[in-house]
């Protein structure tokens, strides 16, 4: 029997989780974007949460960033590089990164190990603020939420593996 050439790795379901996260930009006049600010810990960070049974990953991360938050978000479409094949493939389609316009899709994955036994995996997307940047809504009391300018907001967060994603995220919306 044959292996593949890959390396690889397989997870059953009790040994991985899938987290969704949602980088928020307020579009208007002047770009900005939105942190979370966790309180107990008081570190800086992207929103994002756990993807629950039978909801769609874009689903999970515009839920998380509306329960880190309070605020309403939409994903935005951008123009994007992506491995994956067009909507309307017919064939063979070459495995090759594409600039594709008014992608929805996720525009990069995290992955962290969870000690020996499993592996998160962060799938995130780029959104845009629904409506008029003012005080949230009801969120989750232990967050707390603020909109950066874009130049200021990476500076802000906590984690490395955060400033990556954002840095990519407003090469993106910037492009």
């Amino acid at each position: 029997m044959a292996s593949s050439p890959y390396m690889t790795t397989q997870y059953t379901s009790e040994e991985f989780v899938e987290s969704c996260g949602a980088i928020v930009f307020d579009l208007s006049q002047n770009k900005t974007v939105c942190l979370v600010h966790y309180q107990k810990t008081n570190e800086w960070l992207l929103a994002k949460g756990r993807r629950n049974c039978g909801e769609s990953r874009h689903e999970a991360a515009l839920r998380e960033f509306h329960e880190e938050t309070g605020y309403r978000a939409r994903l935005c479409p951008v123009k994007m590089w992506t491995r994956a094949p067009p909507k309307d493939e017919e064939g063979y389609v070459q495995d090759i990164p594409r600039l594709y316009p008014d992608l929805t899709e996720p525009f990069m994955i995290t992955t962290r190990q969870l000690g020996r036994s499993g592996v998160k995996i962060i799938w995130w997307y780029i959104a845009a603020l629904e409506g008029f940047v003012g005080e949230p809504g009801s969120h989750e009391k232990e967050f707390s939420s603020r909109f950066f300018p874009l130049d200021e907001a990476a500076k802000m967060l906590s984690f490395e593996n955060d400033r990556s994603v954002l840095r990519k995220a407003i090469s993106i919306i910037e492009g």
